[in-house]
């Protein structure tokens, strides 16, 4: 028999906040955190904003040494696991650590890293790479950091699948405990690829908004006037925790993992589907999965990057989906006010849907001021929060190479 999977404790790290309330709140008020970069000289690239992390100080959270030892997106995921770790209220020395997996996500690892080492090559030579850089700059090192932090010996790994890799890692975490391999799991995402680099590469793609006199308005997911995505950092992190055990302990239930849908587009390496036949059929899966009917859904955060081959596909994949229920459903996207976190977003962009299950209040869509009539014509939830009663919900990443992660989850009734 399946076991059921809850949610018991949650820790993000973004440029709305450090902790899930702040988070949360920030983004019912409809807060933008995107900004102009200040990082690094933007002066020869067309793209200048970001949802960038400012005022970041490593040696608030960790030692010199160590920090230095570290690469941005393992120091967000580190802290982000932290604030989950205490949010959960475990006690790890009651619980068998055998049985408690970390699977981690990342679309690219350690950028930073990469970029200082190898212009250290070109300008000092071979011998002066750091003995380190291997080790920082790999993907699944974040989940091997964990585990080492608290001496977690459960399943342990890391996904990748471009933007959809914490919403992969999130499904296969509830699918270890699910089936018994497994009775706990950290779990989500971390990205920190700021750089002028990374910027500059996909701002050559033409895939982000040049909007940078009036950053705050950028992303604007369904909008006409949309011009791209805007790029951001952080990290998200949950305690997943099987039921009986959670029910025993007392610990405090923010929502349950009901089902999970992955699929593929097999189309192009970097647009979706143009049609959603692969976001439609990953969130049918997470339907079935949980074993509710398609009405039965009130709510989904969508990928909603803010670009055209983005956010038409997918409304045409809710369409498809749930038919006239479509008009239904109380939609939004978070990346309006956070960006888009690659790798990382959908970890923190679940964590907003758990809060909307858990407080049955909807966060907005922002600068959502023209959709692009006649296809985005769904209730996106607009610029103001909606209170409305979310019993089922789901979230969705999507990523370059056609890969597609829908999460469902369910209001926690014991």
């Amino acid at each position: 028999m399946k076991r059921r999977v809850v949610v018991t404790g949650m820790g993000v790290f973004s440029t709305l906040g450090t902790d899930v309330e702040e988070f949360y709140n920030n983004l019912l008020n409809g807060v933008s955190g995107i900004s102009s970069i200040e990082r690094f000289d933007t002066s020869e690239i067309s793209v200048k904003i970001a949802g960038e992390i400012k005022n970041y100080d490593p040696e608030k959270y960790f030692e010199k040494n160590e920090a230095k030892r570290l690469d941005r997106f393992t120091q967000y995921a580190l802290i982000a696991a932290e604030s989950a770790m205490k949010d959960s209220g475990l006690d790890l020395d009651s619980i068998d650590r055998n049985r408690f997996a970390v699977i981690t996500a990342s679309g690219i690892g350690g950028m930073e890293t990469w970029q200082s080492n190898h212009k250290i090559l070109l300008e000092k030579g071979p011998r002066r790479v750091s003995p380190l850089f291997i080790p920082m700059m790999i993907s699944d090192i974040a989940a091997g950091r964990i585990s080492m932090k608290w001496d977690l010996k459960g399943p342990n790994f890391s996904t990748t699948s471009a933007c959809s890799s914490s919403g992969h890692a999130i499904g296969t975490s509830y699918r270890t405990i699910q089936y018994g391999d497994a009775d706990f799991a950290i779990c989500g995402g971390a990205e920190a690829v700021i750089t002028d680099l990374a910027i500059a590469g996909f701002a050559n793609m033409k895939a982000l908004s040049t909007r940078n006199d009036e950053p705050q308005k950028a992303s604007r997911p369904f909008d006409k006037d949309r011009d791209g995505f805007v790029m951001g950092e952080g990290s998200g992190m949950l305690i997943l925790e099987e039921y009986e055990h959670a029910v025993k302990r007392g610990a405090r239930i923010y929502a349950e993992i009901a089902g999970i849908g992955f699929s593929g587009d097999a189309k192009d390496i970097v647009a979706p589907d143009p049609e959603g036949d692969g976001a439609k059929r990953a969130m049918l899966a997470a339907v079935a999965d949980a074993g509710i009917k398609p009405e039965d859904i009130d709510h989904i955060n969508t990928h909603g990057t803010s670009t055209p081959t983005g956010d038409i596909p997918e409304t045409l994949a809710i369409k498809k989906a749930f038919g006239d229920h479509a008009y239904k459903i109380a939609i939004n996207s978070t990346k309006s006010m956070i960006g888009h976190l690659l790798g990382a977003a959908g970890a923190v962009e679940l964590i907003g849907t758990i809060k909307a299950v858990q407080t049955n209040t909807v966060h907005p869509t922002v600068n959502l001021d023209n959709p692009e009539l006649p296809v985005c014509d769904l209730d996106y939830t607009p610029n103001k929060s909606v209170k409305r009663t979310v019993n089922y919900a789901l979230s969705n990443t999507f990523g370059f190479g056609g890969h597609n992660a829908s999460i469902l989850v369910k209001k926690f009734e014991g």
